[in-house]
């Protein structure tokens, strides 16, 4: 079947659902301010069978409402869907090994018992480094982050113990950039905005594009003199905004395209952008809970993606309120785009939501499941 665009081009189905309990569900998440408003779209079976905005960009009553073509800041769901995808490019392609030492691409990080971290412990968030160090408080530049990374000494031996990092992916980000001779923004506009249409998916959007980006809280403690870019995360601001772990904008209905790709093998519209042995490779659940890049239903049911999803399921979440599970057993991805942190990152009701709205949209969608132990909210 041939895709084209994502603004909505995906052949839809909605009409064949009943899909009032999914909406009143995200009605009463802005009602109770889980977010002031979110873009929420449904994969079933290679159709779109439910893409629609909900609430205002902000509180105010004044706000322009949420559409679907509001870009959110998506935060680590870049790692995910920048980073982790040119990997995937660069190690079909024999650039990258996942075995070779993080050192062979930076030297300087071989320092404090660092020497044996590989580049499959930093995408697997094995590494033994701390989980996020707020560098600006000590760092004016990102050659001066970089040489605080490498300084750094570990909490664990590598491979050992998982422990989410941010740091992890700023330095696959970095070596991203060594290995190609480009930015991260540059690799992943040709590599899979162009080909994909994702004209709204970006690092550093221009002014231009201010009044379709939804508010995230305001940042009181950016101590440099430099001006602050736009995105949420402090060291992606600190990085140029461009990022591994963050820094990506994108709306539900480029990303669309992205996951439908994803869903099909890594092959689109007959461009293929990975091979499928790549995506298994990558997806494959091991002895460690994460995947490479990508985070993966927990065995136990604790996951924000609820009861219903297969134990096959991977996905990733953002702290800006985003977040992408794809179940591949039963042919469903749910991508939700929020902002969350407006006008404070203190409000975690999201917790509650996540689980909440991957079960409705299962029961929506009314396909026999085998629930898992009931979820915990994370």
């Amino acid at each position: 079947m041939l895709f084209t665009g994502f603004s909505g081009a995906l052949p839809s189905k909605s009409m064949a659902y009943d899909f009032k309990p999914l909406e009143a569900v995200v009605q009463k998440a802005v009602s109770d301010s889980v977010f002031p408003g979110a873009s929420l779209a449904v994969l079933y079976k290679g159709h779109v069978v439910f893409h629609k905005a909900f609430g205002k960009m902000a509180y105010d009553p004044k706000s322009s409402p949420a559409d679907t073509t509001t870009m959110y800041d998506l935060a680590s769901l870049t790692k995910a869907v920048v980073t982790t995808s040119i990997a995937m490019q660069l190690v079909e392609r024999d650039s990258l090994s996942l075995q070779a030492p993080v050192s062979g691409y930076l030297p300087d990080f071989a320092r404090n018992g660092k020497e044996k971290v590989t580049i499959e412990q930093l995408m697997r968030h094995t590494s033994g480094l701390r989980a996020h160090t707020f560098f600006a408080k000590s760092c004016a530049s990102p050659t001066e982050l970089f040489r605080a990374i490498d300084a750094d000494t570990l909490l664990s031996a590598p491979g050992t113990t998982t422990l989410y990092s941010d740091l992890n992916f700023m330095l696959l980000g970095r070596i991203i950039e060594i290995i190609t001779g480009q930015t991260l923004s540059t690799n992943f506009h040709q590599r899979f905005a162009v080909p994909l249409g994702m004209s709204s998916t970006m690092f550093t959007p221009p002014q231009t594009l201010g009044w379709r980006i939804a508010p995230v809280e305001k940042d009181t403690l950016w101590p440099l003199k430099v001006q602050r870019p736009l995105v949420n995360d402090q060291n992606a601001a600190l990085l140029g905004g461009v990022a591994g772990h963050a820094g990506l904008f994108s709306t539900t209905g480029d990303l669309i395209g992205m996951i439908t790709m994803i869903m099909q093998g890594g092959n689109l519209n007959y461009h293929i952008y990975f091979r499928p042995a790549t995506l298994k490779t990558f997806l494959s659940r091991t002895k460690y809970p994460r995947a490479l890049g990508w985070d993966l239903r927990s065995d136990d049911g604790r996951s924000s993606a609820g009861d219903y999803f297969s134990n096959s399921s991977y996905g990733h979440l953002g702290y800006t309120g985003t977040s992408i599970w794809v179940d591949p057993q039963h042919e469903l991805a749910v991508i939700l785009l929020s902002n969350r942190v407006y006008p404070t990152s203190a409000n975690i009701k999201i917790r509650t939501f996540r689980p909440l709205l991957h079960n409705t949209v299962v029961k929506c969608l009314d396909f026999p499941v085998r629930q898992t132990n009931p979820s915990s909210v994370q």
